[in-house]
């Protein structure tokens, strides 16, 4: 009997796509499942008469692998992973290869990397984007950890995922230990950011200019065709279209609380980590726990009043000035995104490559757009850029947008509709381009009441002064933190 290429752990409906892609790339596939019945359900059904080998205990999975072996961990993140590690380790030999596929926390991969390694053992915990289609018809794959891990199952991996026109796969190697799940956790961060935006152009257009679904059915087809082409926008497109049983449309019947799996939260807590202003992707996951306060909202909104939306102006010119306030927030949003990658990349001693980043998120995964195709050339002129808004196509998108953007945040901030992650970014954008900011003042409240010091414009970098503002206080200063 022919060994298999690599083995899967895990039989839910990704699991089970990814097995089959990699089968129909040429791969002989072995599959094992702790409920043993789903891997005789798999082989009979949707595997049958495929180079796909059924295993019903863990013995049976590694006994049919080549050497070095490689399973792939396609389960529950969290403790599962663990469980399976631990079950793993005893029948591996040394160089033999663990890969986590799922939606793991970059410091628990952090964590398994190492203790795998101190098994002679190699890991990899990779980021898989696009959902079930994905894992069927080409995912985008983010693998870090091992870097010795990387010549075994690039063949693999680089063979199952998507392409881009040229034919250049959305995956490469991204970086040691938790490099891989870290990026992939910053792209979902960004997934939120993308569908708050795009949700509140849907509400502007909604309540603020009257119109239907049809009607915003044709604004997101006429955006996927231009600079706005994305898959997120492809599928509010449809969505927008699509009607329920009785005729009407079924995202009008749909309730307004949304789920999150906790991916948007963790990239907002490694920002505050590491200090980078992450604001667009914050406000996208707090406009996710606002709306689940939906019984409140109902009672609040029989309590609390602002202005009742109202729209006299040009319908057809505000719909082109929501596109572009999209745009110039979409940037901004992923401008934040490569600056928390560029901060983690320092604090993990990760050698991230940014092009390549953005190659591997241009097909294949939920964010998937031409707009990263830009975000490629921008690294790839200048490796070290510090900002995307700085590079020269992103600055003239901006600024082109500049006046449209301003005139929806102050037309929606006017009529009572809540666009958090526009104004947010637009906030930014002013914050970043500030010279000055008030800070100097907040550094005064700060050494008045801690005595935390500050440095002065006169006075080199690195001095810190004290000021006894009251003529109470003594000379003595607390230490300084800077984030």
């Amino acid at each position: 009997m022919s060994r298999a290429d690599i083995g899967i752990v895990g039989l839910a409906v990704m699991g089970e796509n990814l097995i089959l892609n990699m089968e129909s790339k040429g791969f002989t596939v072995a599959c094992y499942n702790r409920t043993v019945s789903k891997v005789d359900d798999f082989i009979n059904g949707r595997a049958k008469g495929k180079n796909i080998i059924g295993a019903h205990s863990v013995e049976e999975l590694v006994g049919n692998l080549k050497k070095p072996r490689k399973i792939m961990l396609m389960v529950k993140a969290g403790q599962p992973v663990d469980d399976f590690i631990d079950l793993l380790i005893p029948h591996l030999d040394k160089g033999d290869i663990i890969i986590d596929g799922g939606n793991s926390h970059f410091p628990d991969t952090i964590r398994r990397t190492k203790y795998v390694e101190s098994k002679g053992l190699l890991y990899i915990g990779t980021g898989v984007s696009g959902g079930e289609e994905g894992a069927l018809r080409g995912p985008s794959l983010m693998p870090g950890g091992s870097p010795e891990a990387w010549e075994h199952v690039k063949p693999i991996f680089q063979a199952i995922a998507a392409k881009v026109e040229d034919g250049s796969p959305c995956c490469d190697w991204v970086g040691e230990n938790g490099a891989g799940h870290f990026v992939k956790m910053v792209h979902n961060g960004i997934e939120y950011g993308d569908m708050e935006l795009i949700c509140e152009a849907y509400q502007l257009m909604k309540d603020l200019l009257g119109m239907s679904a049809d009607e915003m059915h044709e604004v997101f087809k006429e955006w996927n065709e231009g600079e706005l082409d994305s898959y997120l926008i492809e599928i509010t497109r449809d969505i927008l279209a699509y009607k329920d049983e009785d005729g009407k449309p079924l995202v009008d019947k749909i309730l307004d609380t949304a789920g999150q799996k906790g991916t948007g939260k963790w990239t907002a807590i490694a920002a505050l980590d590491e200090g980078i202003p992450l604001t667009l992707i914050g406000e996208a996951v707090f406009a996710r726990c606002l709306s689940a306060m939906k019984d409140e909202r109902v009672e609040a909104s029989g309590i609390l009043k602002g202005p009742k939306p109202k729209f006299e102006g040009d319908k057809k010119a505000f719909i082109e000035d929501i596109k572009k306030a999209l745009y110039a927030s979409k940037i901004v949003s992923y401008a934040q995104g490569y600056s928390l990658m560029k901060a983690a990349a320092k604090t993990y001693g990760w050698n991230l490559n940014y092009g390549g980043i953005a190659l591997m998120w241009r097909g294949g995964c939920i964010i998937r757009s031409v707009f990263l195709g830009k975000i490629k050339e921008a690294f790839d002129k200048n490796r070290d850029l510090n900002n995307l808004l700085l590079d020269p196509f992103f600055k003239e998108k901006v600024e082109a947008a500049q006046e449209s953007w301003r005139r929806v945040t102050a037309t929606a901030l006017l009529n009572g509709i809540p666009i958090p992650a526009f104004t947010s970014a637009l906030c930014y954008f002013d914050g970043y381009r500030s010279e000055r900011l008030p800070a100097n003042l907040l550094q005064a409240q700060r050494d008045y009441f801690g005595a935390h010091t500050y440095e002065r414009l006169d006075k080199p970098r690195g001095q810190f002064f004290h000021t006894n503002w009251t003529g109470r206080g003594g000379s003595t200063s607390a230490s300084t933190y800077v984030v």
